[in-house]
């Protein structure tokens, strides 16, 4: 038997059948033994618990004849002991003790590090609550306290697992629930700023701890602890979330500007793109961020590391969130942006694009004209130059609000300086001001140096080196003069070990770690002269990386130069991001390769730069480094925009591989395939490499080899046969081939050999801990087990599958797996929960910028409204779908499932002739097995003879190797052809379908 008292009590006999305990005294009588499944319960506690503090004559007369009857009724084993009653269950078959058993291991799996376990554990534990608990217990109200901080720790926990494995935005409005019922729980709050933050809510997550600090301040008069304030200051420092990104969070005050921000608030209420112009240095990227930090939904691009203007593009995707799948091509970037904007209402704060004016224009010309929900707030030195652009040149800071700026940051550093104390030292505050032309970058920097110096010092020396530079070139542009002025003055106040440093640094365009730092400077033990330059505001430290100003970084570099360094410390970058990459390469197909996929993205940056320097000086470095990164693009995604880079290095290459670089120079010419068939090159490039692959001889040192090449070539390069011999025992290269063989088995027809493949694939991909091999093997097995009617199976695999994809940040991959779990639950008849998950499928599919598989969400939408019985709805989403495919060719055995939708809502309609129209179009449209098993299905729903239908139904059994058991569009079909024929007959004509197979398809 089962127990609940999660909620009301619940009695079940084994086969399920609810049970009654009777009336009140009974029911509170069962709790009561419940609670305690197993042991002994005293006398007095139950009758305490039935009767209270007064309990009548004769209670314990009363208790035995309550328990008699209880036994008698439910039949329960109820022992009596000397002291008691013990009830004579196992705790595991009462909700309460599973629940706490379940909560418990959760809490250890959580703490080991087993997130996705966790989850799966507290899940399960929080799903036995059906309301409040021992509901039928009077007087309860203590022990019922205890088990609802109980259950609001597990779930606590389970946010925290969620987190962990990817979970943020869709946690928000249950944690917002919490609070509401919990106003001083901590954990919550943090809770809620991870979530915020991880969902690319930033500024939210921040607001979030104000609240916390209010809410403690006012009930209890104390401040948020040290654990939530030290994650408040880790979110102020940390990275960007993945997903669009919101405005960045600012460590320091914003001061002054208030005119500004309510004028250009106003024109961003009436004008689609507004530019802020102004000089370098005058707050232009600060200004932007204040004034859309207001706004919703806003994503925030830098432009100002992109050496290239080709590479716009790719900058707003990655701010956006976007990335291209692990199996697609990356196609045509502005195409993809394009796709992923269509119908959304956003703000692009596009930053620093002076010096990719032309390209920045180019794109949010296009953007602006193809995405009317689209509107851009820009800044650069010089206005984009495009119809309907709204130009706001942003001033100086006037007097006031400068020596107000000048004062914050300057207490920021000495926190005795809270201002001016009298007349002395506002007059130098405002000279200094002045004299730095009201910049807010050189305002910033000069308040720095108050750590070491005086303002009488201060204001002294900087004086002298303005009134020196203005005696130079008077054609540079003011501003020039003036940042110049305040970094040389800077620079002059390092030493000659700092000055050394501070130089070679500029090798890194995207900072440097530590380790980078000692490996590629050349000096030992850096870590005293990092912390001086961090200290004297010429060097900015986060999270273990050191990076510079952009203004510092252009007047360091040409000191680099004038050393005669730099050549030789490019190569030192090189060779070290070299180095790395080749490590990292094998560590990305283990159960390492979260960290080392975050460590390779963290210094994109460096290795981009590291690959154009061997490009033009070491091409055959270049392809080993390109070679080593061609995984991590391919699991990180937007690889598309390496393949200029890869044409590149091929022409410097040549046209035949490098002796002992035969793999790296294929991978080389995997990169430069986008096809989109934009480049006339591509099918000769395609067709030498092929012919290069069926030379290979010796075991492959980059297994990975063998899906670039599948997915660039197609099925019809696939190399699974030809490499055997080459991946030797490596478990991931074995595992990858058995992946490959259980697809083409499963193409071919035979379910029981492509599933022994996927299971031995998976086998090897859990020895290595590669997640991108295991979920492209749970979800072939996922689908195996659903067209069995395992459905329990089938979401298990599923979900661990989605677990795996979340953990590298697929967002295609996931709308994959989330459709095909939405396929298992339309077998399972779920229709509502099926179209919740088509729903988010398309919604991730959007962002991502992939139309296709938009369009295949619509379509699975489709067949949930048509099987809940809204056929009018399904139609509408067959034909959006449809219009969507027409458009991409590779779109082609979607179409035919389109079809085959449409037929079965015109046949649901009774419109028999309609829907044999659609299922014809499909049945001509369809080409590969697992298409025509399903026009086989559908021509079978629409045959008139039980005999064609029982041939059709054959048919589609030996084209896919089975009928999906409990497939709703299948079983009233085979039910009513049995019906009409003999069970000989039936068989006979299913026998002969299956026989001919696509013939019988191909020849009705």
């Amino acid at each position: 038997m089962r127990f609940g008292i999660l909620g009301p009590l619940d009695v079940r006999a084994p086969d399920g059948t609810p049970l009654d305990p009777g009336g009140p005294r009974p029911r509170a009588l069962l709790t009561l033994l419940l609670l305690d499944a197993g042991r002994t319960v005293p006398v007095a506690r139950l009758t305490d618990g039935l009767y209270g503090d007064e309990p009548p004559t004769g209670a314990a007369n009363a208790l035995q004849s309550q328990v008699s009857r209880l036994r008698k009724r439910l039949g329960l084993g109820i022992e009596a002991v000397p002291t008691g009653y013990r009830l004579t269950v196992s705790p595991e078959d009462v909700d309460l003790h599973r629940f706490e058993r379940l909560a418990r291991e959760g809490r250890r799996l959580l703490g080991s590090g087993d997130h996705a376990g966790a989850a799966v554990l507290l899940r399960e534990a929080l799903g036995l609550w059906r309301g409040p608990a021992l509901a039928d217990l009077p007087d309860a109200a203590p022990l019922v306290t205890r088990l609802e901080e109980i259950r609001l720790a597990a779930v606590q926990d389970r946010v925290d697992a969620d987190l962990a494995v990817g979970g943020g935005p869709d946690l928000v409005p249950e944690l917002r629930e919490l609070i509401s019922g919990h106003p001083l729980s901590e954990r919550l709050y943090g809770q809620l700023m991870r979530a915020l933050h991880a969902g690319g809510r930033p500024a939210e997550a921040l607001t979030v701890y104000e609240e916390a600090r209010r809410a403690l301040a006012d009930a209890l008069g104390t401040d948020p602890s040290a654990e939530l304030s030290a994650l408040h200051l880790e979110l102020l420092r940390g990275q960007a979330p993945a997903g669009p990104r919101g405005v960045p969070a600012q460590l320091t005050r914003f001061i002054g500007r208030a005119d500004e921000l309510a004028r250009i608030g106003a024109l961003l209420a009436d004008a689609r793109l507004v530019t802020l112009t102004g000089p370098g240095g005058a707050g232009k990227t600060r200004l932007a961020v204040e004034a859309a930090r207001v706004l919703p939904d806003v994503c925030f691009v830098e432009l100002a590391p992109l050496a290239d203007g080709a590479q716009v593009p790719y900058a707003i995707l990655t701010a956006l969130g976007v990335r291209d799948g692990l199996h697609t091509p990356g196609g045509d970037a502005t195409e993809r942006l394009l796709s992923a904007l269509q119908g959304r209402e956003l703000l692009l704060v596009l930053d620093n694009c002076e010096h990719l004016v032309d390209a920045a224009a180019s794109v949010t010309g296009l953007l602006l004209g193809a995405c009317s929900g689209v509107r851009v707030l820009a800044t650069s030195r010089e206005g984009l130059g495009i119809t309907g652009e709204v130009l706001w040149p942003v001033p100086p800071l006037a007097a006031e609000p400068a020596a107000r700026l000048f004062a914050d940051r300057a207490a920021a550093v000495r926190p005795d300086l809270e201002g001016p104390r009298d007349a002395h030292e506002r007059r130098l505050t405002d000279e200094i001001c002045t004299a730095l032309d009201g910049l807010p970058l050189a305002i910033e920097l000069a308040a720095a140096r108050l750590r070491t110096l005086t303002l009488d010092e201060l204001a002294a020396r900087l004086g002298d080196r303005f009134r020196l530079l203005s005696r130079g070139d008077r054609t540079k542009a003011p501003r020039h003069r003036t940042l110049h002025a305040v970094v040389e003055w800077s620079w002059e106040l390092l030493d000659d070990e700092e000055r050394e440093l501070a130089r070679r640094l500029t090798v890194f365009p995207a900072g440097a770690t530590l380790d980078a730092v000692e490996a590629v400077c050349g000096i030992p033990y850096p870590e005293d002269l990092l912390a001086s330059l961090v200290e004297k505001s010429f060097l900015e430290a986060a999270d273990g990386r050191y990076g510079m100003l952009r203004t510092i970084h252009a007047f360091c570099a040409r000191r680099l130069a004038d050393a005669g360094e730099e050549d030789r410390l490019r190569d030192a970058h090189a060779a070290y991001f070299l180095r790395l990459a080749e490590q990292a390469e094998p560590m990305l197909r283990g159960g390492d390769q979260l960290p080392w996929l975050a460590g390779l993205s963290a210094e994109s940056g460096n290795l981009d730069g590291a690959l154009r320097h061997l490009t033009r000086t070491a091409p055959h470095g270049g392809l080993r480094l390109l070679a080593a990164l061609s995984w991590f693009w391919r699991l990180r995604g937007l690889y598309g925009e390496r393949r200029a880079r890869a044409v590149e290095l091929l022409d410097a290459v040549g046209t035949e591989p490098p002796d002992g670089l035969f793999e790296e120079y294929v991978l080389c010419v995997i990169n430069t395939i986008a096809g989109d068939g934009d480049d006339p090159g591509e099918p000769e490039r395609l067709a030498h490499a092929d012919r290069l692959v069926a030379g290979l001889e010796q075991p492959l040192r980059l297994p990975h080899l063998v899906v670039q090449w599948s997915v660039a070539g197609g099925p019809d390069h696939s190399m699974a046969e030809r490499v055997r011999a080459q991946v030797g025992v490596h478990p991931w290269g074995v595992a990858l081939l058995d992946l490959g063989l259980g697809f083409q088995e499963q193409f071919e027809g035979r379910p029981g050999a492509a599933e022994a493949a996927f299971a031995s694939a998976l086998a090897g991909f859990r020895e290595t801990g590669d997640r991108w091999g295991m979920a492209n093997c749970l979800d072939p097995l996922g689908m195996f087990a659903d067209w069995r009617g395992e459905r329990d199976r089938a979401l298990a695999l599923i979900d661990e599958g989605l677990v795996y994809v979340r953990e590298l940040a697929a967002p295609e991959e996931t709308a994959d797996l989330l459709q095909q779990r939405a396929r298992v639950l339309l077998h399972r008849g779920d229709f509502e929960e099926a179209a919740a998950h088509y729903r988010r499928a398309a919604d991730l599919a959007r962002t991502t910028g992939v139309p296709d598989k938009v369009a295949t969400a619509r379509r699975g939408l489709g067949d949930a409204a048509r099987l809940s019985g809204d056929t009018a709805r399904a139609r509408e989403h067959y034909e959006a779908a449809l219009e969507t495919y027409a458009a991409n060719w590779f779109s082609l055995a979607q179409s035919v499932r389109t079809l085959v939708g449409l037929g079965r809502t015109a046949l649901a309609e009774s419109r028999p002739e309609e829907a044999a129209d659609w299922i014809e179009q499909a049945r001509v449209l369809a080409s590969d097995t697992g298409e025509l098993a399903e026009v086989a299905e559908a021509l079978a729903a629409v045959a008139e003879d039980p005999e064609e239908a029982a041939r059709f139904l054959g048919a589609a059994h030996g084209l896919r190797g089975t009928l999906i058991a409990g497939d709703p569009d299948v079983v009233h079909v085979e039910e009513a052809a049995r019906a009409r024929l003999t069970p000989e007959a039936y068989e006979k004509a299913f026998e002969q379908g299956r026989g001919l197979r696509s013939a019988a398809v191909r020849e009705r």
